[in-house]
């Protein structure tokens, strides 16, 4: 549904993306992470045909978005990170507006539209202006005028940005019902609402992709063994070396009170060799449990920049 090959985009001497490439099949909510800077919005303006590509190739839909960019229009719905919506208009109005300009037949806008207002919860607002709604209902009719047109695409760019836990929760099972009907790329600084939403995720790092799998094949690519949470009332140094020098324990981390310690395996014996370390060394253990790596300890480990020796 969506082919990318050897993407670039330069604005003079500084590379947005670079030689970015990826696919999206048919059907899928695929997220779409990076952190700011790192070029989505970028890769998403010109997979919408808004921006043309320094070198490279891209089709959605089966059109090239550089030589047939009114066929790939027709085919994408797109929210941008500031919704276009005009303040001024009336819902319906504004939806009946948007509809005509994706070229929806006369006799079928109405229709059109009257399916994006019950799909986005819009029903009871039609007729209300829209600055007068709240910021999580402006999303919504963002969303409605994506989809107005029944786009095969829709590509979301922070469409949760700035709203309460209740609307992001409405808009996240809003998304959820456009997969398997339409195609979507997702961009969200929201982690835990890519985890909750999306088949897939692709991570951008300076311009270019550094990760594209599902997150559950992520975690056991990044991290081979396990996850041990341990809490401990005194995370005194000498117990963090005696830890750390345990058979089969790669890597730990403390936050606060809390050791985060990476293993080959999460057997019994080495738990068990963990705690005993731990009650030797006056640590005081309060709590011990076996957890995977989160997105955000996927995220951040494959974005976080080395510090200079």
């Amino acid at each position: 549904m969506i082919e990318v090959s050897n993407l670039t985009k330069l604005y003079g001497p500084r590379t947005a993306i670079d030689s970015l490439s990826f696919r999206v099949e048919e059907g899928e909510i695929v997220g779409f992470l990076g952190p700011n800077g790192a070029g989505k919005s970028t890769t998403m303006k010109i997979l919408t045909c808004f921006m043309s590509a320094t070198q490279g190739e891209a089709t959605v839909a089966g059109f090239d978005v550089f030589k047939q960019p009114l066929e790939v229009k027709k085919r994408v719905g797109y929210l941008a990170e500031n919704p276009p919506v005009y303040l001024e208009m009336q819902v319906w109005d504004y939806l009946d507006f948007a509809a005509r300009l994706q070229q929806v037949e006369s006799k079928l806008v109405k229709s059109a539209v009257d399916t994006a207002l019950e799909r986005t919860g819009l029903g009871d607002v039609r007729n209300r202006l829209i600055g007068n709604l709240s910021k999580g209902f402006r999303q919504r009719v963002g969303i409605a005028q994506a989809i107005v047109h029944d786009p095969k695409v829709v590509i979301l760019d922070e469409p949760t940005v700035g709203l309460d836990p209740r609307q992001i929760i409405e808009i996240r099972d809003l998304i959820k019902s456009l997969k398997g009907s339409h195609t979507v790329i997702l961009s969200s600084h929201i982690l835990p609402e890519v985890k909750a939403t999306c088949d897939r995720i692709l991570i951008i790092h300076k311009g270019k992709i550094v990760a594209k799998d599902s997150i559950d094949q992520l975690t056991m690519r990044l991290h081979k063994g396990s996850i041990l949470s341990l809490g401990v009332k005194n995370p005194n140094p000498a117990g963090l070396t005696a830890i750390e020098g345990i058979q089969g324990v790669t890597r730990l981390s403390t936050h606060g009170n809390r050791i985060n310690i990476e293993v080959t395996n999460s057997s019994d014996d080495l738990k068990s060799s963990i705690i005993d370390m731990a009650v030797r060394n006056e640590m005081g253990v309060l709590e011990f449990t076996s957890e995977g790596a989160t997105l955000e300890d996927i995220f951040l480990e494959l974005t976080t920049e080395e510090p200079n020796a």
